[in-house]
């Protein structure tokens, strides 16, 4: 009598099943149908088209695709969309207000705080995390709390004077 091996799998042509995601995106309820390998980056740039979060790295080094979920910053490349099912997603598309860039936004325009933009809209979630977070009490906490996003421009001088500003404009000391 033969006996089956229960650890090998038949080989079949079938795709593999798709788990319903559900996620608030800039103040939207999007209802996803993914691989359940599908990363939050890859939900955002390819299957909501919100381009702006870019993939840098892919391995959470760099900090390119940092957004906000349920307002704490997170590297999007790190996480399985799945996990964060019914939960809040803050991208750079869904920062600014229908008449006003976002603080931070304007702050990175008045301060020159990039070269080539790619890493921009992750140094914005970032940085909007960390004003939230409420930690930065000087330019050395800045810098140490911003370390996780990379600017290869070598624009962080005017990055830390941008969120120095936009701090100032949240907090009311403009």
């Amino acid at each position: 009598m033969t006996q089956t091996n229960p650890l090998v799998r038949k080989k079949t042509n079938q795709a593999p099943a798709k788990i319903s995601v559900a996620l608030n995106v800039n103040g939207q309820h999007r209802q996803l149908s993914l691989a359940p390998w599908t990363t939050l980056l890859d939900a955002l740039r390819d299957h909501l088209n919100l381009t702006g979060t870019k993939k840098g790295c892919d391995h959470g080094q760099c900090g390119a695709c940092t957004v906000l979920v349920d307002g704490r910053r997170v590297n999007s490349c790190l996480i399985l969309a799945v996990m964060k099912d019914g939960a809040d997603v803050t991208t750079i598309e869904g920062l600014a207000g229908r008449d006003a860039l976002h603080p931070l936004q304007q702050a990175f325009i008045d301060h020159d705080a990039f070269q080539c933009g790619y890493c921009t809209p992750g140094q914005i979630c970032s940085a909007a995390g960390l004003i939230a977070e409420g930690r930065a009490n000087s330019v050395d906490d800045i810098r140490e709390l911003m370390s996780g996003n990379i600017c290869r421009c070598g624009a962080y001088p005017n990055i830390v004077g941008a969120i120095q500003q936009a701090m100032g404009a949240m907090s009311g000391k403009s």
